[in-house]
């Protein structure tokens, strides 16, 4: 298989950054072409600087090459002016590896973190050459596969995609590889759709194209069914229940250009059981699943030599809930004291922070920032969503962190939550003010800074709120306004409160992606064509192309962005996912959002790690349960001291060690 290299050579010295499609990353695989009979081209729907840090990529690709005769190479979207150079001199869309064609590969797998890259999608398609329709795809061209977590509701790109993985990837992909070794082996019986019958046969891959959509005259859904024999009526996640049997990445990649995370990131564990209404990943990724101390220490340790990295991220959707996590941040600081390594917790739950873990991350003297997410501004709404963190829980944690040497604390919050009121969004404005205050009096200084981040909420599949109807963003905005002239009133706080926000127009057209149904395609391919490209990126995203084209496709459809976006659903309404199963019961989850809405005030839902079972349906759907600890088992120093080699040897025992 040729490279396209030599093509696209004379194109970088043209266009910013080139060195993004170079590849040669520390850790990158690049196989044989020949001696490999399942090919794998693995796609992040964003630019290299997002994409390459992926977590979940890079654990497929480490997956995937460790098989003999599998090869998987990366691609990533390209930006707007090497695209229109690639089309002008006829370069095809390529892997950063071999900078081979994307469409000689067997599998393109595109994992979607948001919906707002389904444009890219669409780019990278046009650009292999490939129809964008997978109806008209060719038996030569590769199937396209779908994952991540905005897969859980593929029906918007589901003209474009041959099938959709749920969940966890690390057994799918492999399921996915025997499955299509096979098929070539016999001689590709049944042509494309042999080989996409085997796939839906198998139960771990959704085919959009073996299912039937009826609709209702009022616009919703009247039926979804199985056209074909064979294919079940409903598709469930994967999901990977030792995480500790699956320690990747072990070769992280270290990227040759700037990157939004450069560090060495370990997973140490999957799932959450907070049960936050509004957060789809964590209904999605249940059960909880921990991975042990042991392995944790063997990965970092494993994970740094392979890299070189000085940070390490302890990465979860809510790591200080580990728990043995004292014991982790604890051991991995002893490991590490006096040398450029660093910890960090990403994603920190405020009630769950305490002194032992602002000791130990900052024990090397990096205190860069540290973020917490009470996500509403008062308690009323943080019960709506099941945020059950009180505004002392908040001065307590933020008073710790001040004191142990944090000057800098952000608080991330969402604006257009259901039953959300002016009042609401305003008592932002005082808690941050509190914030300060507790700063300046826990350290007795003045420089202690507190930034409030807020963007739109977005409902979600697979979540209670996944019937509610989006607040408008004409709302939103005047909330966002309203806030910031608050946090600026009072001059005693200056430039103490800093204040970042999203408007609420990208919100919509996220939700219309991400509750959408088949008929939104015609929108997506729209606005494609009208130039829509990098649509998470506010340079260039356009609101108006997005309502404009929604707005001329779904004319013949009797529907609207309103009907898909603000417009609160039914327990009785068929929607776009019910037949794909993310191990959630729906009853539960329609009961939960009777609690969050209920006039009476919102029913709070406790964590089942630690309290008996809600019945949310995961654990028997799955054939799976929560794994959590503790352990009781610590980590061992990398290096012993020997005493005795160090007298004899005449020097001073605090420079020198015998591992």
């Amino acid at each position: 298989m040729q490279s396209v290299y030599p093509l696209l050579e004379p194109l970088l010295p043209l266009v910013r950054k080139p060195v993004q499609y170079v590849g040669g990353e520390l850790n990158s695989v690049v196989k044989d072409w020949d001696a490999c009979d399942v090919r794998w081209a693995l796609m992040y729907p964003d630019a290299y600087e997002v994409g390459l840090p992926n977590q979940g990529l890079q654990i497929l690709y480490e997956v995937l090459n460790e098989q003999d005769g599998v090869l998987a190479e990366r691609t990533y979207s390209v930006w707007p002016d090497l695209e229109a150079l690639m089309r002008a001199h006829g370069v095809p869309q390529f892997t950063v590896d071999a900078h081979r064609p994307v469409a000689q590969f067997d599998v393109l797998g595109v994992s979607f973190a948001t919906e707002l890259g389904y444009t890219n999608l669409l780019t990278a398609l046009d650009l292999a050459g490939l129809p964008l329709a997978a109806v008209d795809r060719r038996a030569t061209d590769p199937i396209v596969l779908a994952g991540g977590h905005a897969a859980f509701n593929p029906e918007p790109i589901a003209e474009f995609i041959d099938g959709a993985v749920l969940g966890d990837g690390e057994q799918a992909v492999l399921g996915v590889s025997a499955l299509v070794r096979g098929w070539k082996r016999a001689g590709r019986p049944g042509g494309r759709d042999g080989l996409l019958l085997r796939l839906a046969g198998s139960g771990g891959v959704y085919v959009p194209r073996f299912y039937d959509v009826s609709y209702r005259p009022d616009g919703a859904i009247g039926a979804i069914a199985p056209n074909r024999p064979g294919v079940p009526r409903s598709v469930a996640k994967h999901t990977v229940p030792d995480l500790d049997s699956w320690q990747y990445p072990r070769k992280p990649l270290v990227p040759v250009a700037e990157t939004v995370h450069e560090r060495y990131s370990v997973e140490i564990f999957r799932g959450c059981t907070r049960g936050c209404r509004f957060c789809q990943a964590g209904m999605i990724t249940r059960p909880v699943r921990e991975r042990s101390i042991t392995a944790i220490g063997a990965m970092v340790e494993a994970g740094l030599a392979a890299s070189g990295f000085s940070e390490v991220g302890l990465l979860s959707l809510s790591s200080a809930d580990h728990s043995e996590i004292n014991e982790i941040a604890v051991d991995l600081a002893d490991r590490y004291e006096g040398t450029a390594t660093g910890l960090s917790l990403p994603s920190t739950r405020v009630d769950a922070f305490n002194v032992t873990l602002a000791n130990e991350l900052s024990r090397n003297g990096r205190r860069s920032g540290l973020t917490f997410a009470p996500e509403g501004g008062s308690e009323r709404i943080r019960k709506v969503i099941n945020k059950m963190v009180t505004e002392d829980d908040l001065i307590k944690t933020v008073t710790t962190a001040y004191a142990s040497g944090w000057r800098q604390v952000k608080l991330y919050f969402m604006c257009g939550l259901p039953t959300e009121t002016d009042e609401d969004v305003l008592a932002i404005a005082a808690l941050a003010q509190r914030v300060i205050e507790a700063g300046r009096a826990a350290t007795g200084r003045h420089d202690v800074r507190c930034t409030v981040s807020i963007g739109g909420f977005v409902p979600k599949p697979h979540t209670p709120f996944q019937w509610a109807g989006q607040c408008p963003h004409e709302t939103v905005d005047a909330r966002l306004k309203a806030l910031g002239a608050a946090v600026r009133s009072d001059r005693r706080y200056g430039k103490a409160i800093g204040y970042r926000y999203h408007d609420g127009k990208p919100s919509i057209i996220e939700g219309l992606l991400s509750r959408g149904d088949r008929r939104v395609a015609k929108v997506i391919r729209a606005a494609w064509e009208e130039g829509a490209r990098f649509d998470g990126w506010s340079e260039t995203f356009s609101f108006e192309r997005w309502e404009r084209c929604a707005a001329t496709a779904l004319a013949a459809e009797g529907v609207d962005l309103h009907w898909y976006t603000t417009r609160e659903r039914g327990y009785d309404e068929i929607l776009p996912w019910d037949h794909l199963d993310a191990g959630l019961e729906r009853d539960w989850l329609w009961q939960d959002w009777l609690a969050a809405i209920d006039p009476a005030g919102a029913a709070e839902v406790e964590d089942c790690r630690w309290t008996p079972c809600f019945e949310c349906g995961v654990c028997p759907a799955m054939d799976t349960e929560t794994e959590v600890g503790p352990t009781g088992k610590r980590l061992l120093p990398l290096t012993v001291v020997n005493t005795e080699a160090i007298a004899a040897s005449g020097r001073p025992e605090s420079t020198a060690g015998v591992r």
